[in-house]
């Protein structure tokens, strides 16, 4: 159906070999024939949880991310491990990340957040039925959780202190959710 957009890979190379991280180099025959190169990061996929509470309030948290230099506010959210099932890492991550468990779980999306450079996509969940518990922060993490509703994350969306793209579309989605205009599905 696409074809006369596609391009196919001719080889390729594994140039870094990561711990988390791999990046490939392809070269690839265009759609006219033309050959050219390709670089991408290949990532094992991450999960994004919307803790919402009974009473409208969520769950965000503060993290330090280096790459960008500054402390963001974001979702719960990690990398889904070799095998994992997308929904068991959900409650795995917001257990360990803020001591929460929920009862009620539902697949709201797929993003692909880098599409011009990563293979990544995050799989986006809505928990409901928290309940409180101690969390289990993963060696060398901090983080620290707080509560916010979403006028008030739309209000820091717009004028530029949330960027971080899952948090965002996160943001978008339970906002449509809490209207009754959108509705995610049963879990995944």
């Amino acid at each position: 159906m696409d074809r006369h957009l596609k391009e196919t890979r001719i080889d390729g190379e594994l140039v870094y070999d990561g711990r988390f991280l791999k990046v490939t180099k392809d070269t690839v025959s265009l759609p006219d024939g033309r050959h050219t190169s390709r670089e991408y990061i290949r990532h094992p996929g991450a999960v994004v949880i919307l803790p919402l509470f009974d009473d409208g309030r969520i769950l965000l948290e503060r993290q330090y991310r280096y790459p960008v230099d500054q402390v963001m506010i974001e979702y719960p959210a990690g990398k889904i491990d070799l095998n994992e099932d997308p929904l068991a890492c959900a409650k795995r991550e917001l257990q360990e990340e803020t001591g929460y468990t929920a009862t009620d779980w539902q697949f709201v999306c797929t993003i692909h957040n880098a599409i011009a450079y990563s293979d990544e996509h995050l799989e986006i969940y809505l928990a409901r039925g928290l309940i409180a518990g101690p969390s289990k922060l993963d060696e060398g993490e901090f983080l620290e959780t707080f509560f916010s509703t979403v006028p008030e994350m739309l209000s820091w969306i717009r004028e530029g202190k949330v960027t971080d793209v899952k948090t965002v579309i996160g943001t978008f989605w339970l906002e449509k959710i809490l209207a009754g205009t959108w509705s995610p599905t049963p879990e995944k």
